[in-house]
């Protein structure tokens, strides 16, 4: 949220989603946000509610080539967060598995309504994107 605001609009005036106690609080939102608001958490969080990954088929299933390193930092930050589970079995080399939390797996609901939410209205800000672009767009030289 934005310096200031401390509610979330409804359709219902007057009876916001959510309500923090002071603007610094944030209710929390600003950490929920810091890590799924990143390029690959959701993607981890998508590829895992089919099962359990090892860490290199996950890394092959997540599009835009994460590397190694990247995708390291994201499953320890997810792991952190109690969103995903590591399992590491004593083999040589080492096996280790990905898997969603109770609460991972019902974060992927919450994702499935973003991505149904971009779908049905991806034309409506395709329209809106370009009627911006065309009105803020600045005249080239020679115009």
């Amino acid at each position: 949220m934005s310096v200031g605001h401390t509610a979330v609009t409804t359709s219902v005036p007057d009876e916001p989603v959510i309500v923090c106690e002071t603007p610094q609080d944030e209710c929390g939102v600003r950490d929920v946000l810091d890590r799924l608001g990143d390029k690959w958490s959701v993607y981890v969080v998508v590829e895992l509610a089919s099962g359990i990954r090892r860490f290199k088929e996950l890394q092959r299933a997540i599009p835009g080539n994460i590397s190694q390193r990247m995708l390291t930092l994201t499953v320890r930050r997810l792991e952190r967060d109690g969103v995903v589970t590591r399992t590491v079995y004593p083999t040589v080399p080492p096996q280790v598995e990905y898997e969603l939390t109770e609460m991972g797996h019902s974060l992927t609901h919450l994702v499935k309504a973003l991505a149904d939410w971009s779908i049905a209205h991806r034309p409506f800000i395709a329209a809106s994107r370009a009627a911006w672009d065309a009105a803020h767009s600045e005249p080239t030289a020679g115009e």
